[in-house]
């Protein structure tokens, strides 16, 4: 129905209302001009894009897509978030990551909008003995300093301590975690770790220090080991329920051990799956703290982090655009805490200007684009709010498996957590492969020229746990062959487009073919014969109606010049013709293929 405004005036008082089933209709008229013959559910099934954990975006949401209400700011579900205020008051906290100590970089970072540090200590980071240089002249009552010192982490407690007593700082000011997490530990390095020391700290931590927290529930193992977002919730879910088991067999009380921790996720470029992910994840562990007995103490600690699994190595500018998108779905999604990695993440050590874009992407959102200003922006969504729901049910599912299989430790050392990643990541591997899933700058639009990035190397982070993957790791393997060839002979491996007809025939698939070939370091030729050409495959570009025509005596000619492969954009069956490629082929199958075939080694 359409309701008036006071005023009287309704624009769309003379137009009925459209129903579901006629806009259905209209699109299947659309399908059926494509050459689709669907009809009802079937056509916008059409439109649909299938997601991992089985969930599925549809075309258009209505309000009988609705889900559960989902409360209010601060109060239990806290889908809308773990505070009444939100982040109104001044933004999320901004944290910058640390490894290493380079002169200057952590107060550069706090006097330019940083207002938390999360420290890297032992291995893969500073040693212990570093955090008094690292930490000096920072203000501790102000700045929240969360540490990540893995097997390191009692030594690297206690000198945090021992520092805020030297400083004078008033414990009820300390704010930040100690980092304590085992399983997180051993999901990174397969070795376990004892919970007994985290568990004394704990009860220390709750007594002297009220704004502290000791442990971390870290979900970035999973995620950096493939997991969907629903496996990653899964996961977190699990940890998260084992270390409250500890905790309270140590003698704390549920509520008490719910205050010792804080979760931390992974933020992708997939704006509203970050989102759902961040909303669920509150919801989720409102329900733990329910049947816990402690539903007043459900208000999840967000911590999110850009995803380094979404980083490339080539053109890692394009890292700027990722992040920025990964940090607005932080935002709007409720994280308490944004850390935004550099651009050069995956290259190496950032320089200062990476650490000063990185840090300046939450202030241009917080401080220009408002976007703090407003509590769960996009809760009342359809579609996020069905989303939410889809992914929170999807996760609960995986955690009651973890669950059933003995819990998060045990699914660690059986290896089953290991083989569902595994999984998960091998089906999402295909789809990049077949470029269904694009890397801008990588497998989409790459460039040949480009000068790689030199950073210094960063420190080895932990290993021997779960494998840590990169969504450009195929292309890259595939650049390197390239790069090496070029080193040794001074030219990289090369490709001739045989364009046939005129411009209009032929640019779309010479485009397309381009773009497919540099993915593989693999330099197209456009000008000239393909004798002057120096290269030893051809690929012929145009359309059906030339290829018909010229296809079999142009290959015939390309194969009497010396071509010892000739390839076609596109589909069909012609003598002479070698192979095809098209839209959806796998490129890395493809390209490697063709480096084989060329000798690039």
């Amino acid at each position: 129905m359409t309701v008036l405004p006071d005023d009287g005036l309704s624009l769309a008082a003379e137009f009925p209302d459209a129903t579901h089933e006629q806009w259905q209709r209209l699109v299947e008229g659309v399908l059926r001009k494509s050459g689709k013959e669907v009809s009802g559910a079937a056509a916008e099934d059409a439109l649909s894009t299938m997601l991992e954990d089985g969930l599925r975006t549809r075309p258009l949401y209505t309000p009988r897509d609705g889900a559960p209400d989902p409360g209010l700011p601060g109060f239990a579900p806290f889908v809308r978030g773990s505070r009444p205020e939100g982040n109104t008051a001044g933004g999320w906290d901004v944290r910058q990551r640390h490894a290493t100590l380079a002169d200057g970089a952590v107060l550069a970072d706090l006097e330019n909008g940083v207002t938390s540090l999360w420290l890297v200590v032992g291995q893969g980071g500073m040693p212990v003995s570093a955090l008094v240089r690292a930490l000096d002249g920072v203000y501790l009552d102000l700045a929240p300093v969360v540490l990540d010192a893995g097997p390191d982490v009692s030594a690297a407690a206690a000198e945090l301590l021992r520092l805020y007593e030297e400083r004078g700082v008033d414990p009820e000011a300390v704010r930040g975690n100690l980092g304590g997490d085992p399983l997180g530990h051993e999901a990174r390095t397969g070795e376990a770790q004892d919970f007994a020391p985290l568990a004394a700290l704990a009860r220390r931590t709750a007594e002297q220090y009220p704004g502290l927290r000791t442990l971390t529930v870290d979900a970035l193992p999973y995620h950096e080991a493939g997991g969907s977002a629903a496996q990653e919730l899964g996961a977190s879910l699990a940890t998260g329920v084992a270390y409250l088991r500890e905790l309270t067999a140590a003698g704390l009380t549920v509520d008490a051990a719910c205050a010792q921790l804080e979760f931390r996720y992974a933020a992708t470029a997939d704006q509203f799956l970050t989102i759902a992910k961040l909303r669920a994840a509150r919801r989720l562990w409102a329900r733990v703290a329910e049947v816990s007995g402690a539903p007043g103490a459900g208000a999840q600690v967000q911590h999110a982090v850009t995803s380094p699994v979404m980083m490339s190595r080539r053109d890692p500018w394009v890292n700027m655009l990722r992040t920025t998108v990964a940090t607005l779905a932080a935002g709007v999604g409720g994280a308490d805490s944004v850390t935004v990695l550099p651009f050069d993440h995956a290259v190496g050590l950032p320089d200062a200007f990476a650490r000063r874009i990185a840090r300046n992407t939450s202030t241009i959102l917080v401080e220009e684009s408002h976007l703090a200003r407003v509590i769960d922006p996009a809760g009342g969504s359809w579609y996020v709010e069905r989303l939410t729901d889809e992914l929170a049910h999807a996760a609960w599912e995986f955690f009651r498996s973890i669950e059933r299989d003995g819990g998060q430790a045990a699914v660690l050392r059986s290896g089953r957590i290991r083989t569902d990643l595994a999984t998960t990541w091998a089906e999402r591997s295909k789809k990049l492969a077949k470029r269904r899933e694009p890397i801008t700058g990588v497998s989409e639009f790459p460039l040949l020229s480009e000068k790689p990035l030199e950073r210094e190397p960063a420190p080895e982070p932990p290993s021997g746990g779960l494998p840590r993957v990169r969504r450009d790791e195929a292309y890259e393997a595939l650049r390197a062959r390239s790069d090496a060839h070029l080193a040794a002979t001074g030219a990289r491996p090369r490709i001739y487009l045989a364009t046939l007809g005129t411009a209009a025939e032929y640019t779309a698939r010479s485009t397309f073919v381009a773009n497919l070939f540099q993915a593989g370091g693999i330099e197209p030729v456009t000008e000239g014969g393909f004798a002057d050409s120096g290269a030893t495959e051809a690929v012929l570009c145009s359309s059906d109606a030339q290829y018909a025509e010229q296809a079999e005596r142009t290959a015939e000619s390309l194969k009497a010049a010396g071509a010892r492969h000739v390839v076609l954009a596109g589909r069909g069956d012609y003598a002479g013709i070698d192979s095809y490629v098209f839209a959806g082929c796998d490129a890395v199958d493809v390209l490697s293929a063709t480096l084989d075939r060329m000798g690039v080694s």
